[in-house]
């Protein structure tokens, strides 16, 4: 990429790709320009503050100027990203908080076309016409991220831990609790004072971000669901689905052919 810092005046935003190999790693860190982070390929976990996504393919967040996070590859993960700057007039239509988005095939192309040109100049219009488009193509998800402790109860953050490392792991409450030196109850209560909702509800959402990049690398959903822990498929396809509004074969059927 050529240097930008004889057109940063001229500039309503940038772009840039970047490849990372399995288990790479991004230190917290943030930046003065807005971020639209897509995954084009593979899967990628990001967290800012309390919350933390993972990225399959066609899946994007948006991180606002100024937001610390950082990010793991899980596998190999070709990122696509957009730095909109921070005196440009696209970002008074961004979100003020960091939100997840579903990646259109339109919203794709438009994305991989800013990354071939690089930036968006101020004083040409076609890549005005592309970003103004970009931004009308946005749409935002529900999911808010799944809730992590920060500074919080040393032993809800263990056992939070230990389920993103291992999220088949079968143990009930109180067997987690025995490990971290606490009571069943005592987690279940942490669950709902620090992270706002249930160890079950918890447990759910993060099967769902588990089996997202899995389904859309084309695996089946009885795998994936065993995998997970359920020993029945329709067990977890009811619980995707009360969750994404969607079945997961419907999701997966995004990312077929």
């Amino acid at each position: 990429m050529t240097a930008l810092s004889e057109h940063v005046g001229d500039l309503s935003a940038w772009a840039l790709s970047r490849e990372y190999a399995p288990g790479q790693t991004v230190g917290p860190h943030a930046h003065a320009e807005g971020q639209l982070i897509v995954s084009i390929g593979g899967a990628m976990s990001l967290q800012c503050g309390d919350r933390l996504w993972l990225l399959p393919p066609q899946r994007g967040v948006w991180m606002p100027p100024g937001r610390v996070h950082c990010m793991r590859a899980r596998g190999a993960v070709s990122l696509r990203t957009l730095y909109v700057m921070p005196d440009s007039r696209y970002l008074a239509r961004l979100p003020t908080e960091p939100r997840a988005l579903t990646v259109s095939a339109l919203l794709r192309e438009l994305i991989l076309r800013l990354v071939r040109t690089e930036r968006v100049r101020c004083s040409d219009e076609r890549e005005q016409r592309v970003m103004q488009l970009l931004v009308d193509e946005l749409s935002w998800s529900d999911d808010l991220g799944l809730p992590m402790p920060v500074d919080a109860d040393e032993r809800l953050s263990r056992v939070c831990l230990q389920l993103v490392a291992d999220p088949a792991d079968g143990r009930d409450l109180e067997t987690l609790g025995v490990a971290v030196g606490a009571s069943g109850r005592t987690l279940s209560r942490l669950f709902a004072d620090e992270l706002g909702m249930s160890y079950q509800l918890w447990r759910q959402h993060l099967s769902v971000m588990t089996a997202l990049p899995r389904l859309a690398a084309g695996e089946p959903v009885s795998v994936v669901a065993l995998d997970l822990g359920y020993d029945n498929p329709g067990a977890f396809a009811a619980m995707f689905r009360r969750l994404m509004q969607q079945a997961p074969s419907e999701y997966a059927r995004q990312f077929a052919g």
